[in-house]
Parts: structure tokens; sequence; C-alpha cells
């Protein structure tokens, strides 16, 4: 099983090429580019040639591209009217720029609810949204890969396997991320409630409950990585397993080193 770090980890001021290198020599086998909006060598800005150019740039040091992530400028997904199109039309830019790039997954976060955006209507909204991105996702091969963060949206595994499901695509599915479910439940129920709709893997972890606990190197903190991956087979992930560790933990390469031996767990 192949690993990767993401570039959600890296400085926002660490150019590509830097972030080409400092994967490489730590011992990754590719990487996840991350779409912003500011503070990014990959913004909305980035054109079709410097996106042909990072892809040379990871090709020539002999890394793939694994996966991107997608990160909103503006609207909302899980809205209606304005706010919605503008999140639809940033979603297909990270679409289009990730196929260009010559990779197959986006992690999204959908958007937010809030007071006066009820529960049930974001619900609704995000699958109607997404059903109409799934068409996009599907002519570029492209497929968009949900992940539940602290947001209080999809807040259970049964939640999230209806909600992708009522979309009705291969092309949206679930980006499993175990530290964040750690904080308030236990990672593998949720492979084995999303299994096949599992799309791609973070690697993090967290010791604690509730948020009254912190995040720890991997293998240090409560994620049974064990299990974790005996889920993950069973439900026919083969990988990659990307890093979302920054160096405020441990080091690129000893998260490398401790990434290879969960692969073999």
């Amino acid at each position: 099983m192949k690993i990767a770090v993401s570039q959600l980890v890296a400085p926002g001021d660490m150019g590509m090429e830097a972030f080409a290198d400092k994967a490489k020599v730590t011992g990754y086998d590719g990487v996840e580019l991350s779409l912003r909006p500011t503070n990014s060598p990959f913004t909305y800005d980035t054109t079709d040639a410097q996106l042909q150019e990072f892809k040379q740039l990871f090709a020539q040091r002999n890394l793939e591209i694994f996966s991107t992530t997608f990160s909103a400028k503006s609207g909302n997904l899980l809205d209606s009217g304005t706010a919605a199109q503008e999140d639809i039309e940033q979603t297909i830019f990270g679409l289009e720029a990730t196929a260009k790039l010559g990779s197959h997954i986006m992690l999204h976060t959908l958007g937010r609810f809030s007071a006066d955006l009820y529960y049930e209507d974001a619900y609704n909204n995000g699958i109607a949204n997404l059903k109409k991105l799934a068409k996009t996702a599907e002519k570029l091969n492209v497929s968009i890969a949900i992940e539940f963060v602290w947001s209080g949206f999809l807040f259970s595994p049964l939640e999230m396997r209806n909600f992708i499901e009522a979309i009705g695509s291969n092309y949206v599915g679930f980006y499993f991320d175990p530290g964040n479910m750690a904080v308030f439940q236990f990672p593998q129920h949720w492979v084995r409630a999303l299994g096949k709709h599992t799309k791609h893997v973070h690697l993090k972890d967290w010791k604690g409950r509730a948020l009254k606990g912190e995040w720890t190197p991997l293998t240090q903190g409560e994620c049974n990585f064990p299990v974790i991956m005996r889920e993950l087979r069973a439900a026919g992930y083969a990988g990659p397993l990307v890093s979302e560790v920054p160096e405020s933990l441990a080091p690129w390469d000893q998260t490398a080193q401790t990434m290879r031996k969960i692969a073999e767990m």
C-alpha cells in the first residue's frame, strides 16, 4: 500500500518544487495537492500551463499526485441559490484541475449549515447539488470524496452512508480520516458502515474525548490502526494512505516510516 503526504501540512509559503523535493527526500510515494483561495501555489488563479508544470515536477521525482483537496473561496454547497451556484462553479474548477493533474480524487467538506439554514434543508440541498456535480465528475473521471469534519453535519456513519447513497453516483464517495472520528467515536465503525464508498484515506491520530484531547503522532493516540486496517482491507481499499500529520507533531520522515508500518498491519 503506497503512502503520500498532503500539502495541507506544508507551510503556505512553501513553493511546489520545495514541496516535491521534501516529499521525495522524506520517503513518500506521492502527494496530495491542496486547492486554496490564497496562500498556496495552487489557487483559482493557477493556469493550465502551471498545472502541467506541477505535474512534471512530481513525475520527474517519481511521485504520484494521488489526490487534491478543495477549499471554496465563497459559496456553500449545503445552501441553495447563489451561494450553492458559487460553490458548484468552484467545485467544477477543482475537478477540472484535478483531472489536468492526472489525479482521480478530490476531497470536499461540503460547506456549513447555520441558525437560518436548517439541517434538513442543508441535507437535501447537499444531495441535489452533488447530483449535479456527479455528472461533471463522471465526465472527468474524478471522484468527489466527502470528509467528515467538525461542522456538526453528517455526524454518524449511517447518516453519511445514507447521504452518499441518496446521491446515487459512483463518483461521489467518502474520504476517511480516523483522527477526525476518534474525537467523538470509533473510526473503524465508519469504515465498516461506508465500506465500498471509501474513496481515499487520510491518516492522523487523536488522544482524548470530545474535543478535550489533542492530536498526536501516528500510533500514539487512540486510533486502533490494526483494526482500522483490517476493516479497510475488508472494504476492498488498497491505498494510498495520505499523511495529514504536521511537523509540529512529528517530522515527515518519521511519519512516513510509521505509515509504512501501519500499511503492513
